[in-house]
């Protein structure tokens, strides 16, 4: 399957929702740079007006296929699986497996009920733990006193036999989204797996999949999607016909109710840290609620005050070189964005934005190997460009920023 059938079977379904007044979601994820994406109606968001780059959706460098993300009402997702399969054939089409996997509280739980302990007394050795997001068992010894003792007194045992099956596949279910289309039937390229319920799954999960050369889709099934198309209707009965896709974006009494907090609801600003962060920064464009929903996340977090000073002016804007102003203005001199981080390797240092997205990637996945290839690169580059060699340790320092 090469990009051309992928973009076109992406299109023909989605166009199949929005025929059948099935909602769907403007596109979302690295498919919404694609030019072609927003000709074919695969996303409506216009990558020219919003400057977003075609070298992160489909990179001549890389040879994996690329991801596009399709939201769709959670209630009517279920059709527009059936017409894939359908369309392109009952055997050719499923669902796709994920496994469940032993992480430290659940395998700490598992093996101290085979071991004949009583609940309570796991429940308190798992709760030991810290809840930091994928913590290990090695890395919890270290951190909690409690569990280090226990681990060598009456518990030993436990955490012994723990460590041996942390991280193993413990149980097989359905991806939320995942969908694969084979070009023939599914048994001639991959096992297939039937659970108890019988629900039929690939017995290879999304990466699996992908190295096989098999097309991928994400079927995404979106609650505040089935709410926005209740709401159109309820209006519509009251006589009030509204295109949800020609609203104005300027509208200031929306902006006031974002800065004072009332968006329960409204999807990715609903949690209570959102909200009080909207509080403060009292957003004005649509570019600040862009930049909102980008920070706010581990890591970019701890950028969200800084942001806030900038736009207020109580903070003042500084760029590291001149031609990163044209980048970061729109963010205040913070580095936001991926596609920023590709623009700035490609201004400053020099990069092709092929070479740019690979040094994004390396960064994302914290691939030190390449990252450490890449700094040299981005030094050498930013001297030979901006010839600043005054500035050398402090550039040294911006880059190894860029690539920690």
């Amino acid at each position: 399957m090469g990009f051309a059938g992928y973009f076109l079977i992406t299109a023909d379904f989605v166009k199949y929702a929005k025929d059948n007044a099935i909602p769907v979601g403007p596109g979302r994820g690295s498919a919404a740079g694609s030019l072609v994406s927003f000709s074919l109606g695969i996303t409506t968001i216009d990558p020219m007006r919003h400057n977003l780059l075609f070298e992160r959706f489909l990179n001549p460098d890389r040879i994996s296929m690329p991801d596009i993300d399709i939201d769709f009402c959670i209630e009517r997702r279920g059709e527009v699986i059936d017409y894939i399969k359908d369309q392109y054939g009952e055997k050719s089409v499923t669902q796709i497996i994920t496994f469940g996997k032993m992480k430290a509280r659940q395998v700490i739980r598992d093996v101290g009920r085979v071991l004949g302990y009583s609940f309570g007394e796991i429940d308190r050795l798992a709760k030991m733990i810290p809840t930091t997001l994928n913590i290990t068992l090695d890395d919890a010894l270290k951190q909690s006193p409690d569990l280090r003792e226990a681990g060598e007194g009456q518990y030993k045992d436990v955490i012994e036999y723990s460590k041996v099956l942390e991280g193993m596949n413990r149980h097989a279910s359905t991806h939320a989204a995942g969908v694969v289309i084979a070009p023939g039937d599914l048994t001639d390229f991959v096992p297939l797996y039937r659970s108890p319920q019988g629900d039929v799954t690939s017995q290879y999960d999304m990466k699996g999949l992908e190295s096989l050369g098999l097309l991928k889709l994400d079927f995404l099934g979106l609650r505040n999607l089935t709410v926005i198309d209740n709401a159109l209707k309820l209006l519509n009965e009251r006589g009030e016909k509204i295109d949800i896709e020609k609203i104005p974006m300027d509208d200031p009494k929306v902006y006031k109710m974002f800065a004072k907090g009332l968006t329960i609801g409204v999807f990715q600003f609903e949690s209570s840290g959102m909200r009080e962060f909207l509080k403060k920064l009292k957003p004005t464009v649509l570019e600040d609620l862009i930049a909102m929903n980008a920070l706010y996340r581990p890591g970019p977090m701890d950028n969200i005050d800084d942001f806030i000073s900038r736009k207020h002016g109580k903070k003042k804007i500084k760029y590291t070189h001149p031609a990163m102003e044209s980048i970061l203005n729109e963010t205040y001199g913070i580095i936001v964005y991926q596609e920023q981080v590709m623009q700035i390797a490609h201004e400053i240092a020099g990069f092709t934005l092929a070479e740019a997205d690979i040094m994004r990637r390396a960064m994302g996945k914290k691939d030190k190997k390449s990252m450490d290839e890449l700094k040299v690169k981005f030094i050498d580059g930013a001297l030979e460009k901006h010839d600043i060699s005054k500035n050398i340790i402090f550039l040294k320092r911006r880059a190894k920023r860029f690539m920690n």
